[in-house]
C-alpha cells in the first residue's frame, strides 16, 4: 500500500477512502487515525469496516474503549476498532494493559487494528503501522487526509537497520 494524499469533500469521499485502504489491510495491520474533534476518523473507520465485511454497525468505542467486529467470512481478519480519547489525559497509559483488561474476543495478531486518538499509544502494538492524519480546511466541510506507513523503532528495530548498514 502506496502512501498518499487525498482531498474529501463529501462523507461519502472519506467513506471510500477507508474502503479504499481496508481493501488492503491484512490481520496484524494497525491503523492510527488522528485529527482533530469532527475530522472523520469514526467515517473513515466505517470505510475500512465495509471493506472488510465485518459484522456489526461501526460507532465511536469512545465510552467503551473498543468493540470487536468479526468478520462475516471465515479465515478473513476481525476489526478491532479502539478509540483512546479518554486514556489522553492518563500519563503513561498502557493501551496493551487496556485492551488486555478488556478481555476482547479475539486475538489482536488475528485482526486489523484501527485506533483513534492513538498517536503515541500504538507504538507497541507492532512493528509498523499505517498512520492517516485527517485535517480540516478552516471555514469548509472539506478534509485533507494523508497516510503512510510508519515503521516503529525500538532497540531491535535500530540493531536491525545497523545490521543492514554494516552489510
Amino acid at each position: 500500500m502506496d502512501n498518499g494524499t487525498a482531498t474529501l469533500e463529501r462523507v461519502e469521499d472519506t467513506l471510500e477512502l477507508g474502503s479504499r485502504l481496508g481493501e488492503q489491510l491484512r490481520a496484524g495491520d494497525v491503523v492510527v487515525l488522528t485529527g482533530p474533534l469532527g475530522a472523520g476518523k469514526t467515517v473513515l473507520a466505517k470505510g475500512i469496516a465495509a471493506a472488510m465485511d465485518v459484522d456489526g454497525p461501526v460507532t465511536s468505542p469512545t465510552f467503551v474503549l473498543a468493540r470487536v467486529h468479526p468478520a462475516r467470512q471465515a479465515g478473513k481478519p476481525a476489526l478491532v476498532h479502539v478509540d483512546v480519547y479518554r486514556l489522553l489525559d492518563q500519563h503513561g497509559a498502557d493501551l496493551l494493559g487496556e485492551l488486555d483488561s478488556l478481555d476482547l474476543d479475539t486475538d489482536l495478531q488475528d485482526a486489523v487494528v484501527v485506533v483513534e486518538w492513538g498517536e503515541g499509544l500504538v507504538e507497541r502494538l507492532a512493528e509498523r503501522h499505517l498512520d492517516i492524519r485527517l485535517e480540516r480546511v478552516m471555514h469548509s466541510d472539506v478534509r485533507i487526509a494523508t497516510w503512510e506507513w510508519v515503521r516503529t523503532i525500538g532497540d531491535d528495530a535500530e540493531r536491525s537497520d545497523e545490521e543492514e548498514r554494516c552489510r
